[in-house]
């Protein structure tokens, strides 16, 4: 039972990370050194850190579904008239286009090997301390500037491919550094590209799909599918309640960036830098 509210707790924590631009690697590396599990095998927490995300994303799955699903039930203005592509939407269909041009830097980093290199020299207390102030710092000067000018792209259609890649390299930080956080990383490349923030939040969830469902595949077949009961059991309850929580959070921070900036969360993980840098043994 004790394993199983730990399971708990990191699903809250993911659940809320994962969107807020605060490093939901980070802090799950953080609270895993006060609650690790027991009674798992070797290498259960690399692959459990990632694949818990799949249930944060399942919740951008639910609450987007109609504006990333291309393939509708009736013809409207924008599908072509007869044929196989009588019912796909094509502003949706070169959406999808834009976020596999993203995808191509993480794909190239992965078939290269870099991130279990990058997991095992950076994966510790002092790079995610470092990584939470430096972007922290970011968002803060990035917002400054920001204030009252008036962003060049401001609705997803207006992203051009040259503007996902760019995003998709910023990515790529998130991968290197834990603590910097893959929204954070794709938001800050966002607005300093001139994307508002409203498009910036919805382009860095829909990102997040195709990323995360591969890193978790890579995960587990690298870990094996044979679970114990008790490893499935934490597995699925930790995603169950990220799932949920998700939920939650998407709809708050939507809300949250039509009316404020992104400064809060910028000090927010300054603070929690310093906090760590003080802590850590």
């Amino acid at each position: 039972m004790i394993e199983i509210i730990k399971a708990v707790i990191f699903g809250i924590v993911e659940g809320i990370t994962e969107w807020l631009p605060i490093s939901s690697t980070g802090h799950l590396i953080l609270i895993e050194k006060i609650l690790s599990f027991n009674g798992v095998s070797e290498g259960f927490w690399s692959m459990f850190e990632v694949v818990i995300q799949l249930g944060a994303i399942l919740a951008v799955v639910v609450l987007f579904w109609n504006s990333i699903f291309p393939f509708k039930k009736k013809t409207d203005n924008g599908y072509a008239k007869y044929g196989v592509l009588s019912h796909v939407d094509k502003g949706i269909m070169t959406l999808w286009f834009k976020i596999i041009v993203a995808c191509v830097p993480a794909v190239i980093f992965v078939v290269l090997g870099l991130d279990d290199i990058c997991e095992e020299l950076f994966y510790n207390y002092f790079v995610v301390a470092i990584a939470l102030i430096v972007f922290g710092v970011a968002f803060i000067i990035i917002e400054n500037r920001n204030k009252n000018r008036e962003y060049k792209i401001n609705s997803l259609s207006e992203l051009t491919y040259s503007t996902a890649l760019f995003i998709g390299l910023f990515q790529l930080i998130a991968a290197v550094f834990p603590g910097t956080s893959r929204s954070g990383a794709t938001i800050i490349g966002a607005l300093l590209l001139g994307v508002s923030r409203t498009v910036a939040a919805e382009y860095t969830f829909f990102l997040a799909i195709p990323v995360m469902f591969g890193a978790s595949l890579l995960k587990i077949v690298k870990f094996g599918f044979n679970f114990t009961s008790l490893e499935a059991c934490l597995l699925i309850v930790g995603m169950a309640v990220a799932f949920v929580v998700s939920l939650v959070v998407i709809k708050f921070l939507m809300g949250y960036i039509k009316k404020h900036d992104f400064k809060v969360f910028g000090w927010y993980r300054i603070i929690l830098g310093a906090v760590v840098l003080m802590l850590r043994p």
